[in-house]
């Protein structure tokens, strides 16, 4: 098993993306990238740690890729918006690949490139890609939030995200 680690607005919202395919073992909601060692949420949401939300994905590579996860991020991302998602705004919510190896350091730096080279954003992609450092789970009433909370979790989604990744994606593609 490997892992990967995003950050991609809330991270409500980007566990369900991931947690639907093949070869995924779990899928985390939680903190990395600031100076607080286990952060609250409460903390995070108050800009006084250095966190980002982020979801660590624990994945099989025999069945699933880095560089198909990598693809799954990008569509549910704006690339475009350096300091938050959608209608959420802040540090807290930047969009960061964080990187576990060499490897995964190169796929992400070339998916990178591509999607900027396609020219489907008319504003430079602004998404970081930094080494991981220590992530730290999100209490459990975060944990898989879509599916325990999916009330709360459609009028999230109803923030941007959705109408976002029709306009730019057509459809949220599906892994084979």
């Amino acid at each position: 098993m490997e892992t990967a680690i995003f950050a991609g607005g809330c991270f409500w919202c980007m566990v369900q993306p991931f947690d639907s395919q093949p070869g995924i073992d779990s899928v985390v909601s939680g903190f990395t990238g600031g100076h607080v060692e286990n952060p609250t949420y409460e903390q995070v949401k108050a800009h006084t740690t250095g966190h980002t939300e982020a979801v660590k994905i624990t994945f099989d590579p025999q069945i699933i890729s880095y560089q198909q996860l990598v693809d799954i991020y990008w569509w549910q991302t704006d690339p475009t918006d350096a300091m938050g998602q959608f209608q959420d705004r802040g540090d807290n919510y930047r969009p960061v690949i964080f990187v576990n190896s060499p490897e995964q350091r190169r796929i992400a730096e070339a998916s990178k490139r591509a999607l900027a080279a396609s020219e489907r954003f008319s504003k430079p992609i602004v998404t970081t890609i930094e080494d991981a450092q220590p992530f730290y789970p999100a209490e459990a009433e975060h944990q898989r939030f879509y599916k325990n909370n999916p009330v709360v979790f459609a009028a999230q989604e109803a923030g941007g995200r959705a109408d976002f990744i029709a306009e730019k994606w057509a459809k949220t593609p599906k892994v084979d």
